[in-house]
């Protein structure tokens, strides 16, 4: 029997260690410093907003764990020996192991700004970050957020259900437009205006500013503007934690360097998740991929591995989902912000400005590579079904009704997207009934 150690207890450690259990006896340990039990990291906003408990939060009961011979520690990893496969503790106890899992998961950046580090000053990624935020934000009069990501969003929205005026500085000319085509960026910037959200594009922090206490009191910007503020929210991207990794002889870049088996250069040492950066990026993939369902799929892909099944992690098409206030999204494939040479492209968007759809797909044979849609639901496994088809975008807009997962009764906007593209292309497609026997299918 092996005794493997997963340091880490987020979704990449904790699929590890359910699939290893599965197929294997092994001694399985999973470390944590942050909770004693695995929670859903995405569910941290809602805690904050009364929407939900912490309990709430854990998707496992408590017993689980003990039932299925996981064992739990609570302790701070401070190094990693890979010759005496041992590790050593903030408190100078050891533990060794046959094989290492290191799921580490992200931490908040700083950019070596002036007052960063002043008390009222954070990010938001872990448990012990939103407990901090509940101090932090008690009786304060206003709130400066700044960096132009999904965690930034998200904590405006937190704020803001406590009534905090907020406002958020993005570099950038328009919301997320390094991800997000120019028409969507625009619809996200209106949005958060009508939250009532100070926001301010082509901005950027220059300085935070401390009271005679030692609290922020203020940032200014580079343009010399100064916001008068008790709480900074650093919200501008993430970066691999493995810091304590750097004297190990584990190889590391920006993050742990891995093999598409998830290997490290030291070969009974693996890393998955958000700390995880590929050698090889996989097609258009980044070579850190930190986001919820990509660490769950490479904990299934490294549970088989390690119970001595190799398995390559091959994550399919591209897919992720968020929440800008009000406004669902989801993407499928590849919409970059701007189209490339090689393809065509539609843009739908309802009247009222928060519900719209884009298509892009090759101008050479019209196969489909890539959907974003805000504002209604679409379902994962028909596009993943249709790319791996290689359908064409004709195909799926009379199909698209089998692809619609909003609930009963919601409005459907199925007829007047297909009816504004055969406008747009002088075609004469024409809308399938839903037909569940093809869902059953898709979904099958």
């Amino acid at each position: 029997m092996q005794h493997i150690v997963i340091i880490g207890n987020g979704i990449a450690g904790i699929t590890t260690a359910r699939h290893l259990r599965k197929l294997s006896s092994d001694k399985i340990t999973v470390i944590s410093a942050e909770t004693d039990h695995f929670f859903s990291r995405t569910a941290l906003m809602y805690i904050f907003m009364g929407h939900m408990k912490y309990e709430h939060t854990k998707p496992y009961e408590d017993w689980f764990w003990e039932k299925n011979k996981i064992e739990l520690k609570r302790a701070y990893v401070k190094a990693v020996d890979v010759e005496s496969n041992r590790l050593e503790f903030q408190d100078g106890s050891t533990m060794t192991y046959d094989k290492l899992v290191i799921a580490t998961g992200s931490k908040p950046n700083k950019f070596g700004w002036p007052g960063q580090d002043l008390k009222g000053v954070q990010g938001l990624y872990s448990y012990q970050d939103l407990e901090l935020m509940e101090s932090n934000t008690k009786g304060i009069r206003r709130a400066v957020v700044v960096g132009g990501g999904l965690i930034g969003i998200e904590m405006a929205e937190m704020l803001l259900s406590r009534n905090i005026p907020v406002t958020f500085l993005v570099r950038e000319k328009s919301f997320w437009n390094n991800v997000l085509p120019a028409e969507e960026s625009a619809m996200i910037n209106r949005h958060i205006h009508e939250h009532g959200v100070d926001l301010r594009l082509n901005t950027e922090l220059d300085e935070i500013l401390a009271d005679d206490t030692g609290r922020v009191k203020a940032v200014r910007t580079k343009e010399g503007q100064l916001i008068d503020c008790q709480f900074v929210g650093l919200t501008a991207g993430v970066s691999p934690n493995v810091e304590f990794l750097k004297s190990s002889g584990i190889e590391l870049n920006r993050g742990v360097l891995v093999d598409e088996y998830l290997r490290t250069n030291v070969n009974n040492v693996f890393a998955a998740g958000d700390c995880a950066e590929f050698r090889k990026p996989i097609g258009e993939r980044k070579s850190i991929e930190q986001v919820w369902y990509t660490g769950r799929m490479m904990g299934e892909a490294l549970g088989r591995t390690l119970a001595g099944k190799p398995t390559a992690y091959k994550p399919g098409h591209w897919f992720n989902s968020a929440k800008f206030f009000d406004i669902e999204y989801q993407t499928y494939g590849w919409v970059w912000p701007e189209k490339k040479a090689d393809e065509s492209e539609f843009y739908w968007e309802h009247s009222k400005g928060k519900i719209c759809m884009r298509l892009r797909w090759k101008s050479s044979n019209g196969q489909l590579v890539g959907v974003n849609n805000f504002g209604f639901r679409l379902r994962h496994q028909a596009f993943d079904k249709w790319f791996r088809e290689e359908k064409t975008v004709h195909y799926v807009l009379e199909h698209l009704r089998d692809a619609n997962f909003d609930p009963e009764f919601y409005r459907q906007h199925e007829e007047e997207i297909i009816a504004r593209f055969n406008a747009e292309n002088g075609t004469q497609l024409k809308l399938r009934k839903k037909s569940w026997q093809r869902i059953l299918q898709l979904v099958s």
